[in-house]
């Protein structure tokens, strides 16, 4: 085994790694850009290096700087994470080239596996089921809308490298076709430097089911049982879970024969994953699977494996890279109970998933035990950016049996708390508690045909949240005053006192919230109990007291409630019942011309660049119409019209960078 280790990623992966390095007693070195000089992953290695500047390009992605840092701090191996350079063979050999051990597979096999035309074809030649599509080198517009038309609708386009969802459109009628071509080859070309796609036919009702293999140099392969990754936003996993519910046992036998054929069929050595389409009939029942494509790395959701075969898939990855065999033969491997896992990322699921930014002013998540996991690479007060991918953490849990993980993956979430960034915490708590997720019956197509009970449309605070919202306010202002009094020469005067006391009349106070675009007025009247509340056309009886960290606990008309309060700024943050609630103090949010279409007005939902404009001042547009497309963290995101009319200003051209806010298109209705 090799003594030293350099960590080429970052975040919760990078922390990952080093903790079991650490535990083998190797070295540990982490790299790093200007961006995450100061990162939970730089402050857990033994040494730091830095790379570059923030674009991952620079930095994350930059063969000679990694290969430098290495050389510069002795490491004898580097391992990639997932990302990045995990699946770059070119990378791969340069490490070999070096000197340096790649913890990884062999440059060969990253090759034809990150080709999805040669994959597929590989993988046909060893008698694994592949879907119907075209891997040709024709590239033309022309010539794809051809065979796209030969396949029938609906079709996928796929970026040939890469992975992530990335690249990836969904088309479901001609009329579509060049508009998503051209929308894949530009985020292709973004994320991974090659604009080239292949087309493959859909699959109705497709689940996402993915077998984890290993091999080593010594000619033994194996796998490590399935996982469901099916509950996917934007072609990007949310929650994924070992062994996959409701397969039938020859179907789940099948799949892994065929990812160790797919594993032995291009001599592969380390961790990987093959992905498969599983087809259902139209009674949900898994039918038929095929070959989707396989990453030769190491997975987001390994963590759901290794709590139901109770391993250490990274300790196996750093072992087999030292030329060592496998830990266990595959009769030696065991599964036990059920794992879930839920990825919490900054983003906003009532705004399509976009990500958010910010800082984690507050962050807190459940312990962790045996029975339940937490993977983090942010830590309180960190920033969230633009840079790189928006998830904070992963937290998965382990039960006896489906049921008691989801009872304690649910209790998890219900005891995380971020304020400061948006997430997707209440999203994925209504996910874990959907009665069809629970039933174990979800597709690749189940966010988007339940999105209306998964995602409901903005609600007003209610009166629970606004006299919560209220009673903080009050309780701050008057451990002020309990403050001021300390350090007053006179504690005893009356104007001191932090009672309801005035003078010739009864304390009475008005405070203003503003709930989205709603302003709302709290009437307080003070009393020797506590206070009431007058607001919503009715009168309540609080009272409560502050605790650490903005913990409240309160009595809201008889009934003993704790909810955790945050202020930053004029916004206050109120986590009550696991969901979280945000209130803007004394004026209306400043956030709503950043998060509202006016009918005429296009605005950046969030700070990025410019990637294509597809209208000029003058051009007649329909409600709807694509005007404009908006890159940020590798993803493209469509701007429509907002209504019928005519351009009547384009604020920005390609490549330009924008704000959160900024007019981008004002399109006159007058002027058709």
């Amino acid at each position: 085994m090799f003594d030293s280790l350099l960590v080429a990623n970052r975040g919760e992966i990078a922390c990952r790694i080093m903790r079991t390095a650490k535990r083998l007693g190797l070295r540990t070195i982490a790299a790093y850009s200007d961006a995450d000089r100061h990162a939970l992953h730089v402050a857990s290695a033994d040494n730091a290096v830095r790379l570059g500047p923030a674009p991952a390009r620079q930095s994350y992605l930059n063969h000679r700087a990694l290969l430098a840092a290495a050389a510069d701090t002795s490491a004898e191996a580097i391992h990639p994470g997932y990302g990045f350079l995990a699946e770059n063979a070119d990378f791969a050999e340069a490490c070999e080239a070096a000197g340096i051990c790649f913890v990884g597979p062999p440059p060969s096999a990253i090759r034809v596996m990150g080709q999805k035309a040669e994959a597929k074809a590989t993988m046909a030649d060893a008698g694994v089921p592949v879907l119907p599509g075209y891997e040709g080198e024709r590239q033309d517009a022309e010539a794809l809308s051809g065979e796209a038309q030969a396949l029938g609708y609906p079709i996928m386009i796929k970026a040939q490298l890469g992975g992530g969802g990335k690249g990836m459109r969904l088309v479901r009628h001609s009329s579509d076709f060049a508009s998503s071509l051209e929308s894949a080859r530009r985020e292709a070309a973004a994320s991974f430097g090659d604009d080239r796609v292949l087309l493959e036919k859909v699959v109705a009702r497709p689940r996402h089911v993915e077998v984890q293999v290993f091999a080593d140099r010594h000619g033994n392969v194996v796998h490590l049982f399935e996982r469901d990754c099916s509950v996917q936003r934007r072609y990007q996993k949310v929650i994924e879970e070992a062994p996959a519910p409701d397969l039938d046992e020859d179907l789940r036998a099948a799949l892994a024969n065929a990812a160790v054929a797919a594993a032995r069929a291009i001599d592969y050595e380390g961790a990987g994953t093959v992905e498969f389409i599983v087809e259902c009939d139209p009674a949900g029942v898994a039918r038929d699977f095929y070959f989707l494509e396989m990453n030769t790395r190491l997975q987001v959701e390994h963590a759901v494996t290794e709590l139901i075969t109770d391993s250490d898939l990274v300790e196996w990855q750093l072992r087999v890279a030292a030329g060592e065999a496998l830990p266990l033969s595959q009769n030696e491997i065991r599964r036990t109970g059920h794992a879930i896992e839920a990825r919490l990322y900054a983003e906003d699921p009532m705004r399509g998933f976009l990500p958010a930014t910010g800082t984690l002013h507050h962050l807190v998540l459940p312990e962790e035990s045996p029975d339940l996991r937490i993977d983090i690479g942010v830590r309180e007060g960190d920033a969230v950016g633009l840079d790189y991918d928006p998830m904070i953490a992963k937290v998965v849990a382990r039960g006896d049996d489906r049921i008691a993980a989801l009872h304690r993956l649910r209790g998890a979430l219900e005891s995380t708390e971020v304020a400061g960034v948006v997430t997707n915490r209440d999203f994925l708590a209504a996910v874990l508690s959907d009665r069809r997720f629970c039933a174990g019956a979800v597709d690749t197509g189940f966010i988007d045909a339940r999105a209306s009970e998964l995602i409901p449309e903005s609600r007003a605070a209610g009166e629970r949240v606004l006299a919560i919202a209220t009673l903080f306010e009050l309780l701050s202002r008057e451990d002020v005053a309990a403050a001021s009094a300390r350090d007053s020469d006179d504690r005893w005067s009356p104007w001191n006192q932090t009672c309801a006391w005035r003078l010739n009349r009864r304390a009475r106070d008005v405070l203003t919230f503003a709930d989205g675009d709603e302003e709302i007025e709290v009437v307080v009247t003070f009393d020797d109990r506590g206070c009431r509340l007058q607001m919503c056309g009715g009168s309540i009886h609080v009272c409560g007291r502050l605790g650490p960290r903005g913990s409240l606990e309160a009595s809201i008309a008889g009934l003993e409630t704790r909810a955790t309060v945050m202020a930053i700024g004029h916004e206050r943050w109120i986590i009550l019942a696991g969901r979280t609630h945000r209130l803007t103090r004394s004026s209306p949010s400043p956030r709503g011309a950043a998060s509202h279409q006016t009918p005429g007005r296009v605005a950046a939902p969030m700070p990025g660049k410019i990637s294509a404009v597809h209208v000029r001042t003058g051009d007649h547009v329909q409600i709807g119409q694509v005007l404009m497309v908006l890159e940020a963290m590798k993803m493209e995101h469509a701007m429509s019209a907002t209504r019928d009319g005519v351009i009547e200003r384009v604020c920005y051209s390609e490549g330009d960078q924008v704000a959160e806010g900024d007019e981008l298109l004002v399109i006159d209705g007058e002027g058709k």
